[in-house]
């Protein structure tokens, strides 16, 4: 169909495209408010800064198809197909995307705010900075994805894959990660504060200068994890691994530390914060106890 045909059939009320063939045709700006292009043939499509608010493009083929800055709030794209689609800066503020394949997209500063993607393909995709604040990626595959500075908090990340993914300065904040497996993850400079990792797998993961106030780290895994100048003021590490883990410059004021493993820790510089003469660090027998001079107490100078 052409476009001036699509355009003038949606000027007289009709709203019902679906299974429509529009692949690479130019519908730059267009507006189709609450459209039905489900199952549509919209391969290689420009639809840059076109507002499909409330739209139906669920099992539409989207491959390649420039979305960059297009409004598609609120819309439904069950099983969408967007394979390496540009959407930067697009909003989809409240849409539904579970099965969504977007692996290799470009989602780059896009809003997806409280947006359902149970089981999508997010593999390989940009994702920096992009807004997925009470967003439903459980179930997702996140393997290779970078998340950059990505906004991640409130979010369900249950049962997704993070193999390769890059959380490098992410807001965490307050989510559930026990158990999951973030090994060699570069979660450098991210925020985590309050964030629940009990049980996590952090071997070898990069957390310098990473925010981990008050996290939930106990019985998880953080052997050879790289924690230089990271924040674990007031975090629970009962019993988590801590063997030659990177410890310099960390800060573990009123951290909880029994039973933990520090065996082989590099901890020069570490800083045990003192108050009113009560050290902050809490030793069983079996945690190792830290060598005076590898440890800066503060509060009794």
């Amino acid at each position: 169909m052409e476009v001036s045909t699509l355009l003038e059939l949606y000027e007289q009320g009709k709203r019902d495209f679906a299974g429509i063939d529009l692949s690479g045709v130019n519908l730059t700006k267009a507006i189709l408010i609450g459209v039905n292009l489900s199952g549509a043939n919209l391969r290689g499509v420009n639809l840059a800064h076109a507002l499909l608010d409330k739209s139906d493009l669920s099992g539409a083929l989207l491959n390649w198809a420039n979305l960059k800055f297009a409004k598609l709030g609120e819309a439904k794209l069950v099983d969408v197909d967007l394979t390496k689609a540009e959407l930067s800066g697009a909003f989809l503020v409240k849409s539904k995307l579970p099965g969504a394949k977007l692996s290799g997209a470009n989602l780059k500063g896009a809003n997806l705010r409280s947006v359902n993607m149970w089981g999508a393909n997010l593999c390989g995709a940009n994702l920096q900075g992009i807004n997925l604040r009470g967003a439903n990626l459980s179930g997702s595959n996140l393997n290779w994805a970078n998340f950059e500075a990505a906004r991640l908090i409130g979010s369900m990340l249950y049962g997704s894959s993070f193999s390769g993914i890059n959380l490098r300065k992410a807001f965490l904040n307050g989510l559930d990660l026990s158990g999951v497996d973030l090994a060699s993850i570069n979660l450098s400079g991210a925020k985590l504060i309050g964030t629940n990792l009990e049980g996590a797998n952090l071997v070898g993961a990069n957390l310098s200068t990473a925010i981990l106030r008050n996290a939930n780290l106990a019985g998880a895994d953080l052997m050879g994890a790289n924690l230089v100048g990271a924040c674990l003021e007031g975090a629970n590490l009962n019993w988590a691994r801590l063997n030659q883990a990177n410890l310099t410059d960390t800060n573990l004021t009123n951290a909880m530390l029994k039973g933990t493993d520090l065996e082989d820790t590099m901890r020069r510089g570490a800083i045990a914060h003192q108050e009113k003469s009560n050290l902050s660090f809490t030793f069983t027998q079996t945690a190792l106890n830290f060598e005076a001079e590898a440890v800066s107490v503060l509060g009794n100078e």
